[in-house]
């Protein structure tokens, strides 16, 4: 019987994850420090709106500058500052990017 009730819900096991989603938009800056708004939200599957408010949030902790690059930002991720929530803060935010990234996949800093 559990087995069954379980292959009920497939779409509801799929609907959270390990990860916020402040992580999985720094995860995709630091893939491409260039993206923009509209692909960050895209690919992290949240709207435009939440991605800027991420994003500030992000600056405000300075977890990420930017530089304007032309007319897009340029954004550099602050690896070495650590993770927030207790349990993992005594590793850095690279920590994180070097395990969940591919190697080459991490633009320098």
């Amino acid at each position: 019987m559990e087995k069954e009730a379980d292959d009920q819900r497939p779409a509801e096991r799929r609907q959270w994850t390990f990860l916020t989603n402040h992580a999985h938009v720094l995860i995709c800056i630091a893939q491409d420090p260039s993206s923009r708004v509209r692909d960050l939200a895209a690919s992290v599957g949240i709207t435009e709106r939440a991605t800027h408010r991420i994003i500030a949030e992000l600056k405000d902790a300075r977890y990420l500058t930017y530089a304007r690059d032309g007319r897009r930002n340029r954004y550099t991720v602050n690896g070495d500052l650590p993770m927030r929530h207790s349990v993992e803060g005594h590793c850095a935010v690279l920590d994180l990017l070097d395990t969940v990234l591919r190697p080459g996949t991490r633009s320098a800093p």
